[in-house]
């Protein structure tokens, strides 16, 4: 159904969207969207980092054994 849209089609649904919701109402939603993706791109970077230090601090050994089992093994 929508195999064959082609470039007219999209051209008049532009129209038709511009026509029902006005310039400004459309260039307020891409700012919103644009503001999204910055958004999502940051979260990913942070995420990315904090990740990269928890492996980094993954490398020292540590003992995680519970405090009451150490006292068993003694």
């Amino acid at each position: 159904m929508l195999n064959n849209i082609g470039l007219p089609g999209i051209l008049l649904i532009a129209v038709v969207v511009l026509v029902l919701f006005g310039r400004g109402k459309i260039s307020s939603l891409m700012g919103e969207v644009g503001k999204g993706i910055t958004s999502f791109k940051k979260g990913i970077s942070e995420g990315s980092k904090e990740l990269d230090d928890d492996t980094a601090n993954a490398d020292e050994a540590r003992d995680v054994t519970p405090a009451d089992k150490e006292k068993d093994k003694v």
